[in-house]
């Protein structure tokens, strides 16, 4: 059977140019890494990329081997020119070519509609013109072939090598700058920047720094025996160097590069977008852009990772293509990827292990840096405690916190607490919770003595703003209103030792009904008073009274609005089956009586004739007395005053 008379035959429309080469990418980074690699497989050791964005032009150039017309139609021009099958896939300068499939060179029509290739070999010069207007013209004609414009001699630049003009661009995908760009070329390939390879974006060049993660590198691992990579890491503190060998494996499958960590995830956050990576390279070019993603590990310290790692066994040449055709993704089921992501597992779990050492190690620092008050609490401590106390502070520094007011509350408490530890002499136990975990400092942190203590002194700060707080509202002779909310809200105040009390709402509506307790404000001044409340303590009874502060109150008009009181509050408690109860009231005056001067137990006398425990209270007598009720916890407190201020400064 003769060709032509063969019934079957296999065509290629030129829609597929379409799904491979002008939708197949979407930025340009992901374009130009195609064209970089074309002119590394060319041997080329300078390449040049220039932007004007202005007047719609992309230039690439290059000084590699160049192509000749042959080469150019049977390799360029050809999509799925197979390079690793057709030609030797090391280069006469000894580079693996990076090609494989021969579908990158259509990339270009994802970022221009118009694309111009000069080229320049053996003293031939040529070059064309494609658009991707003219290739669907074809496509709609059903051609399978596709006849670029063939350049004039005059239209011609090339001296040397490649030059690649885009224009007609497509702006839309284009959003990226010159330095955001450099970033994302430095993170897709790792022969950029060495001696013979160099690449240029509008005349900077791109090199390793331009990554922008290792210059914020903390803590770094190198992997395998390739390069040292702590010289680009200037604020590096810690480092260390673990095998790349995969075990089980044959020698020809390791990896090397690196992964590092840095002080705050907020540093790995760029204008080329969030660094939070860890790429993956064979050959010196991207194979997987982001492997934590396939990782899936939630603890904390992922994070803080960055990283390169180089698995040149992903692209043997004798084994198939693990790259998909977009290079985006690789084949998931392939035994080498599966390899790759067991061996970075294993790594990962040493890497988190070293960096929870390292950041104990180097928190205090850290977190004292970030709160100088710190620092000099640390100053201010025995050089004995002093060692003790930054390994305390750095184990706080390194508890996982989501809230920075988190870190600082938790900071706060462990300096009361360390004081007082010191306090109780408990050095020892501090040191064994040191060499223990965070729990083992967490739970020295709880004890029940230093709860008890933190508690009451919270206790005791707040009553003292209150009695500062009221001692204002009495100097500007507030409303009665806010007086009453104020005082019956720290009943403390009358008494320390009275405290909230509880179930007075329905003795307090009863008193109401009885016409004791009003509302109305005119009949409250009709009836000699400004305002009353009811509150039960410890089994007793009490009514209190406030005065207006500037108000001069007559002794025999307190006794008979004392004496009605009583007499309400006992026939309610009667009906209650309460024949006896303990009952007193409480008068709080600003003014003093005259009869306190002149004739003090007359108004002692008074007060009883109310009911036993009646009593007078002076607003200015009230303060004083309660600031006396807590002298001897100010006069002890000093140093604990002391670390309250520095606690104020976190």
């Amino acid at each position: 059977m003769t060709e032509n008379d063969h019934p079957y035959r296999m065509t290629i429309d030129l829609n597929v140019l379409d799904h491979l080469g002008i939708n197949l990418y979407s930025n340009v980074a992901a374009v130009l890494t195609e064209v970089v690699a074309n002119a590394w497989d060319a041997d080329a050791e300078c390449v040049t990329i220039s932007f004007d964005i202005d007047n719609n032009i992309i230039v690439v150039e290059d000084d590699g081997i160049g192509m000749t017309i042959q080469d150019m139609n049977e390799k360029y021009l050809r999509v799925g020119y197979r390079r690793r099958e057709a030609e030797p896939t090391v280069t006469e300068k000894g580079r693996k070519v990076m090609g494989r499939k021969g579908l990158g060179k259509l990339s270009l029509f994802s970022i221009a509609d118009t694309v111009e290739v000069q080229s320049c070999k053996d003293g031939q010069r040529h070059g064309l013109r494609m658009n991707s207007s003219g290739i669907r013209e074809a496509t709609i004609e059903r051609s399978s072939e596709y006849l670029p414009d063939v350049l004039n001699e005059d239209e011609l630049e090339v001296t040397k090598g490649t030059v690649i003009r885009l224009t007609d661009l497509k702006k839309s995908r284009l959003g990226v700058t010159g330095s955001a760009l450099r970033r994302r070329l430095a993170r897709r390939f790792s022969i950029i920047g060495s001696d013979d390879f160099r690449v240029f974006i509008d005349d900077v060049e791109v090199t390793v720094r331009d990554r922008g993660d290792l210059e914020v590198v903390q803590f770094l691992w190198n992997i395998g025996d390739g390069v040292d990579y702590s010289d680009f890491c200037p604020g590096l503190k810690e480092r260390e160097t673990r095998s790349g060998v995969i075990d089980g494996r044959s020698e020809d499958w390791f990896v090397r590069g690196w992964i590092g960590t840095v002080s705050k995830p907020k540093q790995l956050e760029t204008d080329a977008g969030n660094l939070n990576s860890i790429v993956v390279l064979a050959r010196g070019r991207l194979l997987i852009e982001n492997v934590l993603d396939k990782i899936n590990d939630g603890r904390l310290y992922t994070k803080y990772l960055t990283g390169q790692i180089e698995a040149d066994f992903l692209d043997r040449d004798d084994l198939d293509d693990i790259v998909t055709s977009d290079r985006q993704r690789v084949l998931e089921n392939d035994e080498r990827y599966e390899a790759l992501m067991d061996f970075l597992r294993s790594l990962l779990n040493q890497v988190e292990s070293k960096w929870s050492e390292w950041r104990r190690k180097h928190g205090a620092e850290e977190v004292t840096q970030e709160h100088p008050a710190l620092a000099e609490w640390l100053d201010s401590l025995p050089e004995g405690y002093r060692e003790h106390a930054k390994g305390v502070i750095a184990k706080v520094g390194a508890i996982p916190v989501e809230d920075k007011s988190d870190r600082k509350d938790l900071l706060r408490h462990a300096v009361f607490a360390f004081e007082r530890l010191k306090l109780k002499g408990a050095a020892d136990a501090l040191a064994e919770a040191l060499d223990g975990g965070i729990e083992d400092l967490l739970k020295l942190l709880a004890d029940q003595d230093v709860l008890e203590s933190s508690l009451y002194r919270d206790i005791v700060t707040s009553r003292l703003d209150a009695i500062r707080a009221f001692r204002s509202l009495v100097d500007e002779n507030a409303k009665e209103r806010v007086l009453q909310e104020f005082l019956f809200k720290d009943l403390w105040l009358l008494d320390p030792s009275w405290e909230r009390a509880t179930g007075s709402e329905f003795m307090e509506s009863r008193l109401k009904a009885e016409g004791v307790i009003v509302d109305d404000m005119t009949e409250k001044e009709r009836l000699g008073r400004v305002d009353i409340a009811y509150r039960t303590t410890a089994g007793k009874h009490v009514i209190v009274e406030l005065k207006r502060a500037g108000r001069q109150m007559k002794l025999l008009e307190l006794v008979e609005q004392g004496q009605k009181y009583v007499d309400a509050l006992k026939k309610i408690l009667a009906a209650q089956g309460n024949a006896s109860p303990n009952i007193e009231v409480v008068f709080v005056v600003g003014r003093p009586l005259e009869e306190e001067t002149s004739n003090p137990e007359r108004v002692k006398s008074s007060m009883e004739s109310i009911s036993p425990g009646s009593r007078i209270i002076h607003y200015d007598g009230l303060i004083k007395g309660a600031l006396d009720s807590y002298a001897a916890y100010l006069e002890a407190s000093d140093a604990a005053d002391r670390i309250g201020q520095l606690a104020e400064k976190l």
